[in-house]
């Protein structure tokens, strides 16, 4: 059955989690490589439950596993056998799962809330080239070549068993739909897919939203639609153009507002300024009914959406 269904047939609003490298970073970790938070799989696998504990006590019925840079490719070049890699892939999920159900095993964490999903992170070709393009979807690739790319490791995903897969920062409608030719080869899977969007209308390859949100309608193992990784001044017009083309539950998750620069591989400017809470709240009353953060965002923003997302 479908998991944010499920959800939302009992509460108003699915709150997703913030940042995973933000945290890992802030607790003395080393993410200036390809792999990225991947290589905390092979490195330091605690410190990944440490952060999905924080966000679950934080507020989310949902956490995203560490899993957007892992595949297949990116670990073997590290050296790894393919199986070694499949148990990394792997790890992402059973981590996340683990501390799912300890935190749920405490009676006070169950008042008003969901039993939180754990959401199987599936990144775009773009992740794995590590060279920023998952913010341009300039690939040069064929539907069937990302579908080769992504058929192994969604594979190894669904046989850890998490509720769900997160397929996000996809940036071009092309990928999207080789990701869901693949999801459609497991049919009793679901998914969300989430675009990187460069403004209010159009996802970072320049095609509509409501142009990809029309499509990805009439595909029923896609239970929801929308944006993450994405300044968030742009949330509330998508929100708006995702909407014309379904009618499927609108999920976004945008950056904290500053920007990212692929060749330096740094932050630059200042976050929106506004109470995180205060702008989820806005894109909430605008329809959105899954609302989290990415990059730059933190516990205590989950926890701002919570105070209101609970009443």
């Amino acid at each position: 059955m479908n998991p944010i269904q499920q959800i939302l047939y009992k509460y108003p609003l699915m709150i997703l989690d913030g940042a995973f490298s933000t945290e890992l970073e802030r607790r003395g970790c080393d993410l200036n490589d390809p792999l990225w938070s991947a290589k905390i799989l092979m490195e330091n696998p605690e410190i990944i439950g440490a952060v999905h504990e924080d966000y679950f006590r934080a507020g989310a019925d949902c956490v995203i596993t560490a899993s957007y840079q892992a595949t297949y490719e990116g670990f073997m070049k590290r050296g790894l056998t393919k199986q070694e890699a499949k148990e990394f892939i792997q790890l992402s999920v059973r981590i996340a799962a683990q501390v799912r159900d300890h935190f749920w095993e405490n009676p006070e964490n169950r008042i008003n809330r969901p039993k939180p999903l754990v959401a199987a992170s599936v990144g775009p070709y773009g992740a794995y080239m590590a060279d920023g393009s998952e913010y341009r979807g300039d690939y040069g690739l064929t539907q069937v070549q990302l579908m080769e790319f992504h058929r192994e490791r969604m594979n190894t995903l669904i046989e850890a068993g998490p509720d769900i897969l997160a397929c996000e920062t996809i940036p071009c409608l092309v990928e999207a739909k080789a990701i869901v030719n693949v999801l459609e080869e497991h049919p009793q899977v679901y998914a969300w897919i989430s675009f990187s969007a460069k403004d209010g209308e159009r996802i970072n390859s320049g095609e509509r939203i409501e142009d990809c949100a029309r499509w990805l309608h009439t595909h029923p193992q896609v239970v929801a639609i929308g944006v993450n990784c994405t300044p968030p001044e742009f949330m509330e017009s998508l929100i708006v153009q995702i909407r014309k083309g379904t009618d499927k539950p609108i999920l976004v998750y945008p950056n904290s507002g500053e920007h990212y620069d692929a060749q330096t591989k740094n932050w630059h400017g200042c976050s929106s300024g506004l109470c995180y809470g205060d702008s989820a709240k806005k894109w909430f009353e605008k329809g959105a009914k899954l609302i989290g953060g990415c990059c730059r965002t933190t516990p205590q923003d989950i926890r701002e959406i919570a105070v209101w997302g609970r009443k």
